[in-house]
C-alpha cells in the first residue's frame, strides 16, 4: 500500500476532462440515474442486463449468494454460440462483418456473421465426431487466427468447456494446463508468425503431449503451409481443413446450457506455483461481457472495434470474442507484432478498415510514445471515436499522449480495471457520463460495489489508500478454481471475509475516483515506508526523456528493500551518470526521499510478454541474482540477457 499523501503531487497536477457533449448525445448510456438505480437494486439491474441475451429457457431466479459461492440466473438456459453468432444470422445482420482478420504477412479475410456461423457449425460437427460432448474439456493452443474463435464457439455450441493456452507459452506450461483440465482434445496449428519468424506450435504440442495421458486427438490448423515440415502422429493427429471438408453443412443445434454451467477455464500466468484454472460460468460471464461492451465501450452495430490483446489472455476472451460478438459489432483480429514490417502497423490497420474503437495496453502506448508521433502521423485516424486501456495503470503522460496523438483530443479514453477473475471491467468510465482524470480508472461500473480497506478491514477515508475489494457479487465473477475450491476460498475470500480481495492496492480520492496502485505484492517496503511500484514508475516516466520504466524491490541489508529502476529512454536520448542522478532526484521531488531508487539501469526495451505486459518477476530475478524463470512468453528473450549482463557488470564494479 501507499501512505496517504503520496499521491498529492499527482492529484494536484491532474486535469479533469469533462464529458464531450457530442459524444454524450449519441452514447448508449447518458442518464446518470443508472448508477443510483443499480446501487439501489443491483439484482434488478443485472436481471435487466441479462435479458439483453437470448435465452432458450428464460430465468425466473436472479441471485443465490452463499459466500463465497454464487449462482446467477440459475434456473435459466442459454448457449454462448447462440448469443455471439446465431442470433445475428437473421435479417440484414447476417451479411455484416463479424471478424476482419489480418495475418502478419499481410493475408486477410472477412467472416460475416452468417459465414462465421457456418464455420462454427461445421467445427461443432467435427468436435462431436471426435467424441467431444457437453462438459468435456478442449485445449486450444493457436495463434491469433479465425480458427481460434471458431473453435471456441464450436466448443460452446456443443456444451464443451474450452481452455485457451496462450501461443507463447512453452511446452511445459501447455502440458501443465492440459493435465490440470483433463482435456481429451487439443486444437493447435503447425505454427504462427511473429516478427517475420515462425513459432513452432505443433512441435511444442508434441513435446507437451509426451506426458498428457488424457489426450485422444490433436487437430492441426495449417497456418504456415510449406514453411516447415510438420510431424503428424497417425491415429492421433488430424488436419483441421481435411476434417472440416468432411463435415456436413447442416446447422448444428445449440446445446442448451444451464446458466451456471462452465463456459471456459483460463489459467492465470506469471506465478511460480501451480497455475490457477479460473472457472467462468455461461450466463453470468456473458452478461458481464455484453453489458460492459454496451456501456463502457459504447459498442454499436456499426462499430469496427480493434482490441489488440491476444485471445490467450482474458482480455481477448471478453473483448475480442464474447463481448463484441454478443453485441453484433465488427471485430478486427490481427495476428502479429505492432512493429512488423514497420512501426505503423496498427495505424495502417485502423486506417484500412475504418476502425472506430481501439483498446490496447499502457505498455504498448508507452512504446508508441518512444517510437514517436511520426508513425501514427502517417495514417488517417479520424475514424476513431473511442479509446481504451487495459492491463495495468496508465500514467498521466501516456494518457495525454494517447488522447492527443491518437485520439486528436476528441476521443474519450476508458481506462479499465479488471482481472481474469472478474471476467469483465469492474472500474471504468462510462464515456457518455464520466468526467475523466488521466491515470485514474474512475468509478465502479453500475452494479459493481468497490471499497478501499485498511489492513484491519476498515474502510479508508477519501484521500487514503489501502486494499481494493469488491463488496457484492457480480454476474461475471469467477465461480471457483478448477479442481481446487479450497484455493479459491483461501486466495480471494479469506483476507476480508465476505468481500472479494482483488490483490491490488488502490488510492481513493475526494471525488470517489479509484487510482489503482498495482499488486500489493508489488509494493516495496523501504525502511518502513510502503511505496507502490506504479507511483515510482509514473514519476520516472513523467521525465520527458523517459519512454518507459519498471521498478522492483530487491533485498537490502539495512532498508529491508531497496528500489531498482529499469528505464527505457526515448529515441535520441543518451544515458549518462548525470541522467541517473537527475531521474533519482525527480522521483524524490515527486514522491519523497524514501522513494529514491537505489539504482537505475537503462535498456533499449523492457522484458514483456507478447501481449505487452512487463515481466517484473524476471527483473526481480535479475536484481536478486537468482536463476531466471521461464522466459518463453517474452516477445524478445534477449532483452533479459542484456539486462542481466549489465546488472552483473555493475555488481562487479
Amino acid at each position: 500500500m501507499s501512505d496517504q499523501g503520496q499521491f498529492d503531487t499527482l492529484l494536484r497536477e491532474t486535469r479533469t476532462f469533462p464529458v464531450l457533449p457530442q459524444f454524450k448525445a449519441q452514447s448508449n448510456v447518458r442518464d446518470p440515474a443508472v448508477y443510483t438505480q443499480a446501487e439501489r437494486d443491483p439484482e434488478a439491474f443485472w436481471a435487466e442486463q441479462a435479458r439483453e441475451l437470448t435465452w432458450s429457457t428464460p430465468f425466473t431466479q436472479v441471485l443465490d449468494w452463499t459466500p463465497p459461492h454464487v449462482r446467477w440466473f440459475y434456473d435459466g438456459e442459454l448457449n454462448a454460440a447462440t448469443n455471439t453468432v446465431d442470433r445475428w444470422r437473421v435479417g440484414p445482420s447476417k451479411n455484416r462483418a463479424a471478424i476482419i482478420w489480418e495475418g502478419e504477412p499481410g493475408d486477410r479475410t472477412v467472416l460475416t456473421y452468417d459465414l462465421l456461423g457456418r464455420e462454427v457449425d461445421r467445427a461443432a460437427h467435427m468436435l462431436t465426431r471426435l467424441g467431444v460432448k457437453a462438459g468435456d474439456r478442449v485445449t486450444l493452443y493457436l495463434p491469433m487466427v479465425p480458427e481460434l474463435v471458431i473453435a471456441m464457439l464450436a466448443a460452446a455450441k456443443i456444451g464443451a468447456i474450452h481452455s485457451v493456452v496462450f501461443g507463447g507459452f512453452s511446452a511445459q506450461a501447455l502440458r501443465d494446463r492440459i493435465n490440470d483440465a483433463g482435456s481429451e482434445v487439443v486444437i493447435t496449428a503447425d505454427g504462427g508468425w511473429r516478427r517475420g519468424k515462425t513459432v513452432p506450435l505443433k512441435a511444442n504440442t508434441d513435446e507437451a503431449l509426451i506426458a498428457c495421458p488424457t489426450i485422444k486427438a490433436v487437430v492441426v490448423v495449417r497456418r504456415l503451409g510449406d514453411h516447415g515440415p510438420v510431424s503428424m502422429n497417425h491415429g492421433r493427429d488430424w488436419w483441421w481443413h481435411e476434417l472440416m471438408e468432411q463435415m456436413p453443412a447442416d446447422p448444428f443445434p445449440a446445446v442448451a446450457r444451464n446458466a451456471e454451467d462452465v463456459l471456459f477455464t483460463l489459467y492465470t500466468s506469471g506465478t511460480t506455483g501451480k497455475p490457477k484454472g479460473i472457472v467462468h460460468s455461461t450466463a453470468g460471464y456473458l452478461t458481464g461481457a455484453n453489458t460492459s461492451c454496451r456501456t463502457v465501450f459504447d459498442l454499436k452495430l456499426d462499430d469496427v472495434y480493434f482490441c489488440t490483446a491476444d485471445i490467450g489472455w482474458v482480455t481477448g476472451h471478453t473483448y475480442v470474442v464474447y463481448g463484441p460478438l454478443s453485441t453484433g459489432a465488427t471485430v478486427i483480429m490481427y495476428e502479429g507484432a505492432p512493429d512488423w514490417p514497420d512501426r505503423d502497423r496498427y495505424w495502417k490497420i485502423i486506417e484500412r478498415y475504418g476502425c472506430t474503437i481501439l483498446y490496447t495496453a499502457p505498455t504498448s502506448i508507452r512504446t508508441f510514445m518512444k517510437w514517436g508521433p511520426e508513425y501514427p502521423g502517417r495514417c488517417r485516424l479520424d475514424s476513431l471515436r473511442l479509446l481504451g486501456t487495459v492491463g495495468e495503470p496508465i500514467n498521466p503522460e501516456a494518457w495525454m499522449w494517447y488522447s492527443e496523438v491518437i485520439g486528436h483530443s476528441r476521443c474519450p479514453i476508458v481506462d479499465t480495471w479488471w482481472q481474469t477473475e472478474t471476467g469483465a471491467a469492474m472500474i471504468a468510465p462510462l464515456p457518455g457520463l464520466t468526467a475523466l482524470k488521466p491515470g485514474s480508472a474512475s468509478l465502479p461500473v453500475p452494479g459493481v460495489s468497490a471499497q478501499v480497506l485498511d489492513g484491519q478491514g476498515r474502510p479508508v477515508d477519501p484521500g487514503g489508500a489501502g486494499y481494493l475489494v469488491l463488496t457484492k457479487p457480480w454476474p461475471s465473477m469467477l465461480r471457483t478454481i478448477w479442481g481446487d475450491d479450497k484455493r479459491y476460498q483461501d486466495t480471494y475470500w479469506s483476507r476480508f471475509p465476505g468481500k472479494y480481495f482483488t490483490g491490488d492496492g488502490a488510492h481513493w480520492d475526494e471525488d470517489g475516483y479509484f487510482w489503482i496502485l498495482g499488486r500489493v505484492d508489488d509494493v516495496i517496503n523501504v525502511s518502513g515506508h510502503r511505496i507502490g511500484t506504479m507511483e515510482v514508475e509514473s514519476a520516472l516516466v513523467d521525465d520527458h526523456r523517459v519512454a518507459e520504466a519498471a521498478v522492483i524491490g530487491r533485498q537490502h541489508d539495512v532498508k529491508g528493500q531497496a528500489i531498482s529502476g529499469f528505464v527505457s529512454l526515448k529515441e535520441g536520448v543518451e544515458s549518462s551518470p548525470e541522467l541517473v542522478a537527475a531521474l533519482k532526484q525527480h522521483v524524490v521531488d515527486t514522491i519523497g526521499a524514501m522513494a529514491r531508487p537505489e539504482e537505475i539501469f537503462f535498456t533499449a526495451e523492457l522484458p514483456k510478454t507478447r501481449s505487452g505486459k512487463i515481466m517484473r518477476r524476471l527483473l526481480r530475478d535479475i536484481a536478486e541474482g537468482q536463476a531466471l524463470g521461464d522466459t518463453t512468453t517474452l516477445a524478445d528473450p534477449q532483452v533479459v540477457e542484456s539486462l542481466k549482463q549489465q546488472y552483473e557488470e555493475r555488481e562487479a564494479d
